[in-house]
């Protein structure tokens, strides 16, 4: 291992210090915050984008929706070379110049959709270069994701890394509801055509002095004490932190050196990471696919399917991120007790049960707006049970020397298939088959998977120092 890392002293259990504790989880937080208030923004313009970048004359509504999903996957598919990039430079070099890097690139593409000439002004350039701004958004997505989680999971207190790691998801929830507020804000303040024509840049613009200051919070980290101790030679042969002089699994009498800490799913050099990392893609592909059905592509999903109003639309994006972010927080906290396998697996299986009710209450034109609402914030809580412990459970899924990059590749790739698709497939599948619980299927077929695959979890993963 090549890290050159400078940082404090880690303390008695290896632990980060509580004001470096608290400063990395703010720092890994704030990234997080943008990178998805931009997708909240661009989930709630998406009907606003397609008429302004992908409809040329002649073409349909539809169409337009449909290039704009599919721009919006394309940039999904570079999050996993963003992830192996930066990861790799989270792991050799450290956390921290890997997320400054990250937040710049990410800050500087947001801005410029915000600026960007449309197809009237420059013509087929126009979706040229939204796709390419995309792009480096998908690479900053993907490095942001395994260097906060690492930063943030390597620095929680002992017996907190589900609480810890719950933050990432919970600031996931705040950027979208941040991106959905901004943009319910200014459909009332503007008229349509105000909006149509301008005010739906505005959101982008704001990603500017909200990553400037993520940027000086990010310039102020330390490394986490376990990479600190990495770089000074106090790992092991298989990556894991030695305790007390001896490997994890000697020193909390799970056998001999090597045995238990080499044998997980990252032990065993560079085959045993990518089965890692396979298997980290099933454990989370139903986070990843109810996750963006119910949080960021029903908007657009309700004004196409279903013909709501685009106020209608914020209300129920807005009301189901609010029962994601009500559950994520406690959902990761339970699990630093009872373990990552219930609390996800509980989830995973709600979903897969309840997703076509949940849609199908929300479709009911004659029905109850409270049932409704009530409907769709149950829908946000149930992700939130596998948001909540998602981070922490990929954290110990890797040794440190590996962690950034192991983490990253699987949420990225689980994302890239599961995530940026799902508009798309959705989009495609309602326009072909009619049927218009297509996103209820999707979601619940993907956490029916997902739960087998997070059934493999040891009940007490979440006890075991990392690695």
């Amino acid at each position: 291992m090549s890290t050159s890392v400078t940082g404090p002293v880690a303390g008695p259990a290896g632990a980060a210090r509580p004001a470096d504790a608290r400063r990395a989880l703010v720092a890994g937080s704030v990234g997080n915050f943008i990178e998805w208030y931009e997708f909240g923004v661009y989930g709630c313009f998406a009907t606003v984008i397609a008429g302004h970048f992908f409809t040329p004359e002649g073409g349909s509504a539809a169409e337009g929706l449909v290039r704009t999903y599919a721009s919006f996957a394309l940039a999904f598919f570079f999050r996993p070379v963003g992830a192996a990039v930066f990861g790799r430079l989270g792991d050799r070099v450290g956390r921290r110049p890997a997320l400054v890097l990250v937040v710049c690139l990410m800050t500087g593409a947001t801005t410029l959709i915000g600026a960007l000439p449309t197809y009237a002004s420059i013509g087929a350039a126009a979706p040229w270069l939204l796709t390419l701004l995309r792009i480096l958004q998908g690479l900053s997505a993907g490095g942001e994701f395994g260097g906060a989680v690492s930063l943030m999971t390597e620095s929680a207190p002992p017996g907190r890394r589900g609480r810890y790691g719950a933050w990432q998801s919970f600031t996931v929830a705040l950027g979208l509801l941040a991106g959905a507020g901004a943009a319910a804000v200014l459909a009332s303040v503007l008229t349509p055509s105000q909006l149509e024509g301008w005010g739906w840049r505005v959101p982008f613009l704001l990603a500017l002095p909200m990553g400037l200051a993520a940027l000086g919070l990010r310039l102020r980290l330390d490394e986490p004490p376990v990479v600190v101790a990495a770089a000074g030679g106090g790992e092991t042969a298989c990556g894991g932190e030695t305790v007390g002089g001896k490997a994890p699994a000697e020193a909390y009498g799970e056998g001999p050196a090597g045995a238990t800490a080499c044998g997980g799913p990252a032990g065993r050099g560079s085959g045993g990471t990518v089965r890692a990392v396979v298997l980290g893609v099933g454990r989370v592909m139903g986070w990843s696919a109810a996750g963006y059905t119910f949080l960021v592509v029903l908007p657009s999903y309700l004004q196409s399917t279903l013909n709501a109003t685009f106020q209608q639309a914020l209300v129920a994006t807005a009301l189901a991120n609010l029962g994601f972010a009500s559950s994520i927080l406690p959902a990761g906290a339970v699990s630093d007790r009872i373990g990552r396998r219930t609390v996800m697996v509980a989830g995973a299986l709600l979903v897969a049960v309840f997703a076509l009710p949940l849609l199908n209450l929300v479709q009911d034109v004659g029905g109850s707006p409270y049932v409704k609402g009530a409907a769709l914030l149950a829908a946000g809580a149930v992700v939130g049970l596998m948001g909540g412990p998602g981070p922490a459970m990929l954290a110990e899924m890797f040794p440190t020397r590996v962690r950034c990059t192991g983490l990253g590749l699987a949420y990225a790739l689980a994302n890239a298939l599961f995530s940026g698709c799902a508009g798309l497939i959705i989009t495609e599948a309602v326009a072909r088959t009619g049927d218009v619980d297509m996103p209820a299927h999707y979601a619940a077929a993907a956490c029916a998977v997902s739960a087998l695959a997070l059934l493999t979890l040891r009940g007490d993963d979440h006890l075991r120092p990392l690695r």
